[in-house]
């Protein structure tokens, strides 16, 4: 028998991070940018378990200012992919709008510290996004360059090809040759 799973990463981390700060005790409040807010100063031998208690679930706390805004970025970026809610504005204007900051100096760092420019960036996550549409949703390639705001399916295609190696049609068809193949190999 096979499950086929689709699951929402920022809920299941929100969810994690949630149960461990509620066992430490902490008064807390959390928001929407992976940033909790402590009501109370907490106890250096507290945090140290804190930080190696969320290590063993792959999350990390991030101390420096470079390491929080690249997050940020990520977090936004990711955000607006996800949710298929690309702003009609620049990515540039909206980041400098949601940071705070010059945008020149927002990619700056993240190009620094990710060793890669934020429309790479960019690309990668709604590439990524394409192929989870492709496999769990009955969405054509239109309907998907639709959503993730791309100038066309052309645009889309060659973006992808050149991101997988392969055309969005040949990935989903192998996809789901591998899907049928191992549902075969159980039976």
């Amino acid at each position: 028998m096979n499950l086929h799973l689709r699951y929402n990463l920022d809920k299941i981390c929100r969810a994690v991070l949630k149960e461990q700060l509620d066992k430490f005790g902490f008064r807390y409040s959390m928001s929407d940018s992976a940033c909790v807010y402590f009501h109370d100063q907490i106890p250096d031998d507290k945090y140290i378990r804190l930080y190696e208690t969320l290590q063993k679930y792959g999350i990390e706390i991030l101390d420096n200012k470079k390491a929080v805004m690249v997050q940020k970025v990520k977090g936004i970026i990711c955000n607006m992919i996800d949710n298929c809610d690309v702003p009609l504005m620049k990515i540039s204007a909206h980041l400098s709008n949601e940071l705070g900051e010059n945008y020149r100096t927002i990619a700056q760092i993240f190009s620094e510290t990710c060793h890669m420019t934020i429309e790479n960036y960019i690309i990668m996550c709604k590439i990524e996004r394409a192929k989870q549409l492709l496999l769990n949703e009955a969405l054509s390639l239109t309907e998907i360059s639709y959503k993730l705001n791309y100038s066309s399916v052309a645009h889309l295609s060659n973006q992808f090809k050149k991101i997988t190696g392969l055309t969005p049609s040949s990935f989903q068809r192998i996809a789901v040759s591998r899907r049928h193949f191992k549902t075969t190999m159980l039976n």
